[in-house]
């Protein structure tokens, strides 16, 4: 296996998963994960290149026709690509489309690269997660099926406990907060080979859930905020991505902010 020492560029290939919601920096933009392993491959490497292009909303579909061909064109040392979800959220899905079209981009992607990453995404403890489990195990095991076959790495999110309480998953309830974005880099950091730097596997402390009230009030803004505007989406065919560019359309050198 390569080492990330070796690496001197890496192209992010994805949905809002890996564009970094809801890691919000203080200018309105989001960090997330693929930033974060970024700054840290760039500390190592002077001139590192970094792309990302990923875009929220994507099915993998979209991110087989928009980005696949692009990131793979690129040539990079590192490829990630985490995407299906958005497909496995939906009330209907066919779930052999899915698989196919995952088997597409990794074949397309293998070979243009040095390392090829896929994950076994986590998931948020609570109703949605017990009524989509049955999909996301069926996509992961096609993902590790595809790891096996295309000589690329996974990364098991889906396997560690912490990363399902609910404390490190925004708002929204659907993307990862600062902190799960940062334990989701140390993750990908560890299995490239490298001693991770903290423990991302680690359970976070005890805690009293808020009392009835609260939670309702919570459920209340959550349903107006994001569920509602999801079902109107979902009705007319809209995507929260339409129109939206790639996060880092191009493989420059990152600095990180």
């Amino acid at each position: 296996m390569e080492t990330m020492d070796e690496y001197t560029s890496f192209v992010a290939v994805g949905d809002s998963f890996t564009e970094g919601m809801s890691d919000v920096l203080p200018d309105g933009s989001y960090r997330g994960w693929a930033d974060l392993l970024a700054a840290r491959f760039a500390q190592r490497t002077p001139g590192f290149r970094y792309a990302n292009l990923a875009v929220r909303g994507k099915l993998i579909g979209q991110i087989v026709d928009e980005q696949v061909d692009t990131a793979a064109a690129m040539t990079p040392d590192l490829i990630t690509l985490v995407g299906g979800l958005n497909d496995v959220l939906r009330p209907k899905v066919d779930m052999g489309r899915v698989r196919g079209l995952l088997e597409e981009a990794v074949e397309r992607l293998a070979p243009a690269c040095k390392q090829l990453v896929l994950m076994r995404s986590p998931g948020r403890n609570g109703p949605v997660m017990e009524r989509v489990r049955p999909r996301m195990e069926e996509l992961f095991a096609h993902v590790d099926d595809l790891a096996a076959r295309h000589d690329a790495l996974v990364v098991d999110l889906y396997g560690t406990p912490v990363l399902a309480d609910q404390r490190l998953w925004g708002v929204d309830r659907l993307h990862p907060t600062a902190e799960g974005h940062r334990r989701i880099a140390e993750a990908v950091w560890e299995t490239l080979g490298h001693e991770a730097g903290h423990d991302w596997r680690a359970a976070l402390p005890p805690h009293v859930p808020p009392g009835w009230l609260l939670r309702r009030g919570s459920d209340l803004r959550f349903a107006k905020q994001y569920l509602w505007p999801w079902i109107v989406r979902r009705a007319t065919g809209r995507s929260s991505g339409d129109g939206r560019p790639p996060k880092r359309p191009e493989l420059v050198p990152y600095e990180p902010s």
